[in-house]
């Protein structure tokens, strides 16, 4: 969604943009991982999740919003398209973080406005990346380091 955004591509929201998902910034997440590497009960089960549940719309006119902010002069909400809505698609995605919080003392710090704000000002400052990754020619790469690897592990039955 940020990279159709800053290309001024339209936005698909499946059907009415309702379905809800629980949000978490990346670092968080990298965080509450070493915390249950570190802390955690061998064989016991962490929910990891952001405490921040948001509907798809609303994420996307939050992204349009930073994007706003940080970029003005564009009507990025425009773009915004509902699309038909995928067969059996979920309508809510909801993460229980209880025990991660009382039994190892994690919680995301940040929250979902401050991670999104973070993110879209990643893509801003990294261009680059976007475009190499976004390009495909990161396929290039994959053939080159990994294709002959494939094909011989096919024929040896690995």
């Amino acid at each position: 969604m940020i990279h159709n955004a800053i290309s001024g591509l339209r936005l698909p929201v499946y059907g009415d943009g309702q379905n809800i998902r629980d949000w978490l910034y990346v670092t968080d997440h990298c965080e509450a991982i070493q915390t249950v590497l570190h802390r955690g009960k061998v064989g016991h089960t962490y929910n990891i999740g952001g405490e921040s549940e948001q509907t798809n719309l609303d994420v996307v006119k939050g992204i349009c919003g930073v994007l706003a902010e940080l970029r003005p002069g564009h009507d990025y909400e425009s773009l915004i398209e509902f699309v038909v809505d995928r067969p059996g698609h979920d309508r809510r995605y909801a993460i229980d973080i209880r025990k991660i919080r009382q039994e190892l003392g994690w919680r995301p710090t940040e929250s979902f406005a401050s991670g999104l704000r973070k993110t879209v000002r990643w893509y801003l400052d990294n261009p680059d990346w976007v475009r190499e990754v976004t390009s495909g020619s990161y396929r290039e790469w994959i053939d080159l380091n990994y294709k002959n690897e494939s094909a011989q592990a096919m024929t040896h039955g690995r």
